[in-house]
């Protein structure tokens, strides 16, 4: 268990990606055990920043709702809910906007605002997967990995970006936050996606995101390996200093980091391991 009482995973050291170009390799995966690896029953992946994109529309749509709700108006405002809003990624929106504001009204405003806002944009300029996301999900459920697609999101944006990018149908599940419980850093969507998935044992799942608040939610939930990602909000310094057993350039570098192509091989034609 971690100073601040989290759980953490039986993985102590991280892994480093070398990010200075695209196609990347792991070189250092001692921390990694392949047998454990063999016992891969689920990852639970990120949406916003870890497989999708984001171009900053997070944070457009957020700096629009505050300045809307009053929140913060001037420009030092602004500046000040812009670095508290980067320090607190992948937390539900609601929940940044109640930080900011005693007032349940102004931080309700703030959130219909938000969600509007970001509908706006991504209508407006469209979102993109990170590059090979789709190809790694369906591979892992190709041979009986479930994979399940968490976002801080409301369900109504969450369902938006899966139909932007045509995902609806592309993992076993899909959970917000109001889902699961409680958001971000807290256990609870890993361990949802646990029980909804029928995986034996969170010993068997793989927890990936590019925020500190990922990390955090995949060490409490006792995670077998728990990834930092560097296609989003945090870089390889927050990411391993909040605890990731590993830190990859993206998504895509996960099949080198879960021996992919070995369970693949290993796996009977046309069965799944599931």
């Amino acid at each position: 268990m971690s100073p601040e009482g989290l759980i953490t995973s039986e993985f102590d050291d991280a892994a480093i990606i070398d990010t200075e170009v695209d196609a990347v390799a792991v070189v250092d995966v001692e921390s990694v055990d392949a047998d454990d690896i063999a016992e891969l029953e689920l990852v639970v992946l990120d949406l916003d920043g870890t497989t999708v994109v984001d171009d900053g529309l997070v944070e457009r749509a957020f700096l629009r709702a505050v300045d809307a709700a009053g929140i913060a108006v001037t420009d030092d405002e602004l500046r000040r809910a812009r670095a508290f809003a980067r320090g607190t990624a992948g937390r539900s929106p609601i929940e940044v906007l109640h930080a900011l504001t005693a007032d349940e009204d102004q931080a309700q405003h703030a959130h219909a605002v938000f969600e509007s806002a970001y509908a706006e944009l991504v209508a407006d300029q469209g979102l993109r997967a990170v590059p090979g996301a789709e190809d790694l999900i369906r591979r892992l459920r190709a041979i009986g990995v479930a994979v399940v697609l968490i976002s801080a999101f409301s369900r109504a944006t969450q369902d938006r970006v899966l139909d932007l990018l045509g995902w609806r149908d592309l993992a076993d599940l899909t959970l917000s936050a109001e889902e699961a419980g409680r958001g971000l850093p807290y256990p609870d969507l890993p361990l949802t996606a646990l029980l909804r998935t029928g995986a034996s044992s969170v010993d068997g799942m793989v927890v990936v995101g590019d925020t500190e608040s990922d990390i955090a939610s995949g060490l409490a939930a006792g995670a077998g390996l728990v990834v930092g990602v560097l296609t989003g909000a945090h870089d390889e310094s927050a990411l391993t200093e909040a605890g990731a057993d590993a830190v990859v350039a993206s998504v895509a570098d996960l099949v080198e980091l879960l021996g992919l192509d070995e369970l693949e091989a290993d796996a009977p034609d046309g069965q799944n391991r599931r």
